[in-house]
């Protein structure tokens, strides 16, 4: 048997990894500006990760949600505290686009309707429902298309309103910053008009945060610098620091039932210690206020630099935009300065999602390659 060919690769096998480094099977060293898709929060390796992930497979690794597990309240605990919704309550999955599919599902569970908004250039997952609201028609499937999916353009207030005119809104699904579809960020006047069309509408505002959550942003939430709050949060990546987790925190108005959402893996006993060890390092180590940070000075140095047409982001979620394609300039980067950076559907756009304790000298060594980069690119 083989494996199914759907992935382009770097002929590149990492096999050891600390904090913002990785190492391939033949010691060479990168510098990971990526995470594996924003996943690593605390950077590789982290010692009380590992520490705790250890102790807890010695322990019992996992049991079905047919039973009391109480990692399952200490994580929603600490969540509550550490995003500032203490109120709301924790499902928890295993990734992204159950997060999202679960959310949705919710969301017309809850007001019995069925249409759900999102927006051009977002990405919300690739299972049925998170993929029919995610604009890319290559991965939506015949099986996966509904008429109950509207795509509305970025950051327009007019055909938001038109919408809610038009139709008996379920949800609207909203990245505050856009990962794949390259780092355009919500304006705080599109987020509140959100807020206020659900409220008059009873339709359920629903803030993808999967990407742009878990501190990247330089707030836990990218959503909290429009000042409002959402009905239901998803989360994911960031969340388990590679160990698979996914979560949505519900608004106390919501209310469960048994048999209204299920999950066989999701909350189990390693997937939480992965998650608390996270919030744990999150907190002690104050990564949130250093990814604004260490954001703010990578977006202020890459907005002098010659070739780079705009800077978008917050914190350690950052697109480069570029006055030429960006596929030479990334594999410049790994080839020859040995650094990971990602791409985006906009085939001019870099993005930068390192680890929310990177520090300067690491982003000075990207700055530095960078620079080199794309001078001698611009040239020839």
């Amino acid at each position: 048997m083989k494996n199914f060919d759907v992935y382009p690769l770097f002929n590149i096998e990492p096999v050891k990894a600390q904090g913002s480094y990785l190492w391939d099977k033949n010691g060479v060293q990168y510098l990971d500006l990526y995470g594996g898709h924003a996943v690593i929060s605390i950077g590789h390796s982290h010692p009380h990760y590992v520490q705790k992930i250890s102790d807890q497979l010695n322990k019992i690794g996992f049991y079905s949600n047919s039973v009391l597990i109480s990692l399952q309240e200490e994580l929603a605990d600490k969540l509550g505290k550490l995003c500032g919704h203490d109120d709301y309550q924790l499902f928890l999955c295993n990734s992204g686009a159950e997060a999202n599919e679960n959310a949705l599902k919710l969301a017309s569970f809850h007001n019995g309707k069925k249409k759900v908004i999102s927006f051009k250039k977002g990405f919300h997952g690739r299972t049925s429902l998170a993929v029919a609201v995610t604009d890319n028609p290559s991965i939506v499937a015949p099986v996966n298309a509904t008429e109950n999916a509207l795509i509305l353009p970025w950051n327009d207030e007019q055909a938001l309103e038109n919408a809610f005119k038009k139709e008996e809104i379920s949800a609207v699904i909203i990245e505050a910053m856009q990962g794949v579809g390259g780092v355009h960020v919500a304006s705080e006047s599109f987020l509140k008009k959100i807020r206020t069309l659900c409220d008059e509408n009873n339709a359920l505002y629903i803030a993808d945060s999967v990407q742009d959550g878990y501190g990247r942003s330089g707030k836990f939430y990218a959503h909290d610098f429009a000042g409002v709050s959402a009905d239901i949060y998803t989360m994911a990546k960031g969340m388990g620091n590679g160990f698979p987790i996914g979560g949505i925190a519900i608004a106390p108005h919501i209310k469960p039932k048994h048999g209204l959402l299920g999950t066989t893996f999701g909350g189990n006993h390693l997937a939480c210690a992965a998650a608390i060890a996270v919030l744990d390092v999150i907190a002690q180590d104050r990564l949130i206020a250093n990814a604004a940070t260490m954001g703010d000075y990578l977006m202020k140095e890459c907005k002098s630099i010659e070739g780079v047409k705009e800077v978008r982001g917050r914190g350690l979620m950052v697109g480069l935009e570029l006055e030429i394609p960006c596929a030479g300039i990334r594999n410049a980067l790994l080839e020859e300065h040995k650094i990971f950076t990602g791409s985006s559907s906009d085939k001019n756009t870099i993005r930068i999602l390192p680890a929310l304790n990177i520090g300067k000298s690491e982003i000075d060594q990207f700055l530095g390659a960078f620079k080199s980069v794309l001078s001698k690119a611009l040239i020839s």
